[in-house]
């Protein structure tokens, strides 16, 4: 045949067989689409600081970054010292140290949840009560007067017996109080801790229902996240994934799955000196948690080390060096968020997750941009993968370890590329490159 003679082309299936499949399928793309929606294409918090709420000021946030600086000054006060103590390559020293150090001047906090959980414990009714309507106040200021947290908001107490009427007030006191002062802010984030069964995730629902109905708010406004502290609530007795089931009975509020290192392994019969976020029991409880939340937009959370970076300068670098190991150790496992605990924390999340995203960056735009270009290179990749770069070159942006100008500058791609790669189409991800 010769070259640029056109194909003869034939079929042997009547045009109604496609369409009787198309309708028969029809239910199933609807399921697809309303249970594994992606990812929302929002920003991800790289870690959640709990403060208990008696402990809660309007300094806080300020505060926590102030101690953090501090601390660095006292046990790392420049860069090649900082790397020394993390074992850190020589080129990243300098842009790590520099921008840990502008972080916490200027966002030293992206999430923090208000404690009426473990934190704070049992209090009088009246106390309890003044103690959510001043967080509200507080909160509010604070996006007010621009010093919140990017994201902000309660954790309290769980569905249980014992606790769920007070939990319920709690919840009901600081929503109101938030609407009582102007609205609920854009960052809000509520936290449901100790789930064991899903009917306890329909109660939240069915909660926020309610006040939402009562506000005249668009059902659905009010989302929260899951805290996953339990056996069942990984494994139910009839031998299913709760988590799953959580999350569809969250009816699209869900937005984290938040995973709690020591109730957990607690739970299990952990010794407390063996628990920790890398043992395997967690790791176990972890990739049920991504698993089931992988599609749904839920996004997974790791949790904390209880190992605190005070005393002298030898121990702060030993917890230190703990931190830094577990942040990184959660990265490549694409848990992008944690827990953490103490304002000696922060700095070694964010030098280890600048590092993440710092010594890798050249390398995904170099891959993005040969795919958005169709040219070749040592790696084929495929639109699925074109997605995990650009997901992973837009969460260095908005952590800071990252600038659009560098990125912009290694792959001519905008953010609006980015994004575009970010969230595409279902159909596109089932086109193979290989």
């Amino acid at each position: 045949m010769g070259q640029g003679q056109q194909e003869q082309v034939a079929t042997s299936l009547a045009g109604a067989v496609s369409e009787e499949i198309s309708a028969s399928l029809a239910p199933v793309d609807a399921e697809l689409e309303r249970r594994y929606p992606g990812d929302p294409g929002t920003r991800q918090p790289v870690h959640t600081v709990y403060v208990p709420a008696d402990a809660f000021t309007a300094g806080t946030v300020r505060s926590w970054g102030d101690r953090a600086l501090a601390a660095l000054d006292e046990h790392a006060p420049d860069a090649a010292s900082f790397a020394a103590v993390l074992g850190l390559s020589e080129d990243l020293a300098e842009p790590v140290h520099s921008r840990v150090r502008a972080k916490l001047e200027r966002e030293p906090i992206e999430d923090l949840r208000v404690d009426f959980e473990d934190g704070y414990g049992p209090r009088p009714d009246a106390e309890e009560d003044e103690a959510a309507a001043r967080a509200a106040r507080l909160i509010t200021e604070a996006y007010a007067e621009g010093t919140a947290a990017p994201y902000m908001g309660i954790r309290m107490k769980c569905m249980e017996a014992a606790v769920r009427d007070r939990g319920i007030r709690t919840l009901d006191v600081f929503l109101t109080g938030l609407m009582a002062a102007g609205g609920l802010p854009a960052g809000l984030v509520l936290t449901l801790p100790k789930v064991t069964y899903p009917e306890q995730v329909t109660a939240m629902v069915r909660l926020l229902e309610a006040f939402e109905k009562t506000h005249g708010l668009e059902p659905g406004r009010i989302g929260f996240e899951i805290q996953i502290e339990t056996s069942q609530s990984i494994l139910a007795t009839d031998g299913t994934a709760t988590v799953a089931r959580m999350i569809q009975a969250a009816e699209g509020r869900a937005t984290g799955l938040h995973y709690g290192t020591f109730d957990y392994s607690a739970c299990l019969g952990v010794s407390a000196a063996y628990q920790a976020s890398d043992h395997p029991a967690a790791d176990h409880a972890k990739a049920v948690m991504q698993v089931a939340a992988a599609g749904t937009g839920v996004r997974v959370s790791d949790g904390s080390t209880n190992v605190l970076p005070v005393g002298p300068t030898a121990k702060v670098h030993d917890a230190w060096r703990l931190h830094y190991g577990l942040t990184r150790r959660a990265l490549a496992r694409a848990y992008y968020q944690g827990w953490d605990m103490h304002p000696g924390h922060i700095p070694t999340r964010y030098a280890a997750v600048f590092a993440f995203y710092r010594e890798g960056f050249e390398q995904a735009a170099a891959r993005l941009t040969r795919y958005a270009n169709r040219a070749g290179g040592d790696v084929m990749d495929e639109p699925a993968t074109a997605k995990a770069l650009s997901g992973y070159l837009l969460r260095g942006l908005d952590c800071g370890a990252l600038d659009i100008a560098e990125v912009a500058r290694l792959s001519g791609l905008t953010r609006a590329d980015l994004e575009a790669f970010a969230a595409p189409r279902r159909g596109d991800l089932t086109v193979s490159g290989t």
